[in-house]
């Protein structure tokens, strides 16, 4: 559930700002609100994340030694040193990039003092150096005077005495010499290669550098602060004092009347205006949070005044988890690498990821069982008691029978399919009604009565097969008469403010968008097949794998590259299958559930301002 907050304003004297906020943040309950202020020292001190952040990333591609006595603590000016060493390579590199490739300009005419053609010059006999391509010199004139120096298939090298020759221009001359080029070159290698070995030996350093940007990412949390004390104007200079504003949750206000009375700040709080952006804390049970590792992942939060669907998302994205795998072997591996885990995590608590990743592979092990999917191996293939445990109504044993029974069987997996629909957005209405004080409650009744009605109606349409057309089991008028009588509901209370004439008014208004709502609710319920039709993709690869591999495994010298390409193949699937419950189980919780509860995930996370502890 989302936790009631209360809106502070924090008074405080200018020459006590320090210690008021060294305490503040000891209290550890105000989520600041940011209006994005900016101070010199903010500035200074994000300057410094900077530069550790580039001190990291140059000692990042090196493997720490395991030495049990590597620093843990940053030389004095570390950060420093280790920039400067970075801009020196990059300097470095930098010239070696032009070196090669004025060197790769100049090769073909070999090595050469470039002094030796300015010094001529100067003489008195000036030369020009041309490149040209056989049709440019076969076209020179007879009164060019020219030593011919190289030729090659790209051109030639002309050494061109007196006069420059028309509309053509010269060969730009280089700096230096080909052979001072590659001296050059030669050293700018060295002093890399000797750079190199320098940042290598620091790479000892990063458990020290990373503690350093744990305590910079805390200044930085506390200048923040700072920069976000308003002054309050006419006030005498002496007796100036700042206000500080943020959010508390209702229930930790009493520790911040504590802490302000203790500490002789003023402090004024009130509930949230509606115009005021309130994080958002959740609190839910052991169970429900095990979906948070997911939503975190995601960055998806609620807002203040939406609800929390919690429960419900990890109810729903586990079965479609194990929908979309649809694999017991896949499962099983998944439960394995759960269980291992959680194992070697037990002593200092196990992370919420491994406990949601231990749900969702029982899920997937779960439904492979019931569907009598292993591995991707044909059904009938597997033993009886693997084919007997199953859902015949669901199982591949069942449709492995006959085309009859497979008939059946698909359109009874999409029956499941669209049932999910109108169970999950029927409930995301009745959640949006439990919200409601008003007749708007009949709009999302109506709403309820339309996804009823289109469920019959993609049943008769969509589900039906040549196994058996379902038409023959429900009547289609019905539907249609139950779609009806929810859209005129929705149509008339959707816009309810209080008036019923208003909401009509305001409904013929938006009246395209209205009637474009039944194609909506189409759309929605249509959604949930991909349940069906990703999970059945999923299935084909490991059987087409399964089916390529398995000549090989009969044979002694193919056998390693029969498993190679079995470890390969499933392994790959199980990454598809991984990307897939990302695309399209998250999707049908954030995007279709939650459009039909009216959560736009418009929050942001509750972050209090406080001490960080090192884990």
């Amino acid at each position: 559930m989302i936790l009631p907050m209360k809106k502070v304003c924090l008074f405080v004297r200018d020459k006590y700002q320090q210690d008021a906020l060294l305490k503040l943040r000891s209290v550890g309950v105000v989520h600041i609100k940011k209006n994005n202020a900016a101070s010199e020292q903010l500035s200074k001190v994000l300057e410094r994340k900077a530069m550790a952040e580039n001190a990291v990333g140059l000692i990042q591609s090196y493997k720490t030694p395991s030495n049990p006595y590597a620093a843990h603590t940053a030389e004095p000016n570390l950060v420093e040193l280790m920039v400067g060493l970075g801009k020196e390579r990059k300097a470095l590199e930098d010239r070696q990039i032009m070196l090669a490739k004025e060197r790769g300009r100049i090769a073909a005419w070999g090595n050469f003092n470039p002094a030796s053609v300015k010094e001529m010059a100067s003489l008195g006999q000036p030369v020009y150096l041309y490149e040209l391509s056989h049709e440019a010199f076969a076209a020179l004139g007879p009164e060019i005077r020219y030593i011919k120096l190289s030729e090659d298939k790209n051109g030639l090298r002309l050494l061109v005495l007196d006069n420059e020759i028309p509309a053509t221009t010269p060969f730009q001359l280089p700096e230096k010499s080909l052979a001072a080029i590659d001296a050059e070159l030669g050293d700018i290698q060295r002093k890399l290669k000797e750079l190199e070995a320098r940042i290598v030996s620091y790479a000892v350093q990063r458990p020290a550098l990373l503690k350093e940007l744990k305590v910079i990412q805390t200044d930085i949390e506390f200048e923040t602060a700072r920069a976000e004390l308003e002054k309050v104007e006419g006030v005498p200079e002496a007796f100036g004092f700042s206000c500080l504003t943020g959010f508390v949750p209702t229930e930790d206000l009493g520790k911040l009347k504590a802490a302000s009375a203790e500490n002789g700040w003023a402090l004024v709080a009130s509930d949230p205006g509606p115009d005021d952006n309130v994080p958002t804390k959740l609190r839910n049970n052991p169970l429900a949070s095990l979906i948070n590792p997911l939503t975190g992942f995601l960055e998806v939060t609620p807002g203040y005044n939406e609800v929390d669907i919690s429960g419900w998302f990890l109810l729903f994205f586990t079965i479609y988890f194990g929908m979309i795998f649809g694999d017991a072997a896949y499962g099983a591996i998944v439960l394995i690498a759960a269980i291992i885990g959680i194992f070697k995590t037990a002593k200092k608590g196990v992370p919420a990821v491994l406990k949601l990743v231990f749900l969702l592979g029982l899920s997937n092990f779960v439904w492979g069982v019931l569907t009598c999917t292993w591995g991707g191996m044909e059904a009938e293939k597997l033993p009886l008691a693997l084919q007997n445990i199953s859902v015949p109504l669901i199982s591949n044993a069942t449709a492995a029978q006959s085309d009859y029974l497979s008939g059946i069987v698909q359109q009874n997996l999409m029956i499941l399919c669209f049932s999910l629909a109108l169970l999950q957005l029927s409930i995301g209405h009745l959640i949006a009604i439990t919200k409601r004080r008003s007749l708007k409650i009949l709009a999302d009744l109506g709403s309820i009565a339309m996804l009823v009605g289109m469920y019959g109606v993609i049943l008769i349409l969509i589900a039906s097969n040549k196994s058996r057309n379902l038409g023959d089991y429900i009547p289609m008028m019905p539907c249609a008469y139950i779609l009806g009588a929810g859209f005129v509901f929705n149509f008339v209370f959707a816009s309810y403010e209080g008036s019923i004439g208003k909401s009509v008014l305001e409904s013929c208004k938006n009246i395209i968008s209205m009637v474009l709502g039944i194609a909506n609710v189409f759309s929605d319920i249509m959604s949930y097949i991909r349940l069906w039709a990703v999970g059945l993709a999923g299935a084909a690869i490991a059987s087409t794998v399964n089916a390529m591999a398995g000549p090989m495994l009969g044979h002694l010298i193919l056998f390693v590259f029969g498993v190679v390409l079995i470890v390969f193949g499933h392994g790959l699937n199980l990454v598809l299958n991984a990307l897939s419950v990302l695309v399209h189980g998250v999707r049908l919780n954030t995007l279709e559930f939650s459009g039909h509860v009216g959560l736009t995930w418009a929050g942001f996370p509750y972050k209090p301002f406080s001490e960080k502890k090192d884990k």
